[in-house]
């Protein structure tokens, strides 16, 4: 429950797909909000790789966070090893996570169910890990380390983190 709106978890439909556009720009930490980066950026071969023809790939997953019929977040992974590889690439064996939220949903706990349900989803499908990149500044650090992820490497701004699926 978010105030009296119940919230719902479940899988992204077909027809919202498009909605990945929108979740993508979110996913992106901006620390300076008077200074947004620009929505083009999604476009880049680098970030658009993250939502390129979702769901034709068999590792393609997305949950759908849902309040009051509206989409307000979602958390989709990717096994990103073509020539495009994502950010938190480790192989072409680990899913890849993304996750956003609209900002007046954030810091809410939301984010951390999106990536429990997900998590839940992996091992069910028999993945044995999974893996993100973060920015050292960004505040969802703090919750992926409370989910398990560890930190793998670490460049001057960010983090590729793993999580191990197999505990």
């Amino acid at each position: 429950m978010i105030g009296k709106s119940k919230l719902v978890i479940r899988e992204i439909k077909p027809e919202e797909i498009a909605i990945l556009e929108n979740m993508l720009y979110e996913s992106i930490y901006q620390p300076d909000e008077l200074n947004l980066i620009p929505r083009e950026v999604i476009k880049l071969p680098e970030v658009s790789v993250y939502i390129d023809n979702f769901k034709e790939k068999e590792d393609d997953f997305c949950l759908v966070a849902i309040i009051d019929s509206k989409i307000i977040g979602a958390v989709w992974v990717r096994i990103l090893a073509d020539k495009i590889k994502g950010f938190g690439n480790i192989n072409d064996k680990t899913p890849e996570f993304a996750i956003s939220l609209f900002k007046e949903y954030r810091k809410k706990g939301i984010g951390t169910l999106l990536m429990k349900e997900m998590i839940s989803c992996l091992v069910n499908k028999g993945y044995k890990q999974a893996s993100l990149s973060v920015q050292k500044k960004n505040y969802a650090f703090k919750m992926y380390a409370k989910l398990g992820f560890e930190i793998l490497k670490e460049s001057s701004e960010d983090y590729l983190m793993v999580l191990n699926l197999l505990k």
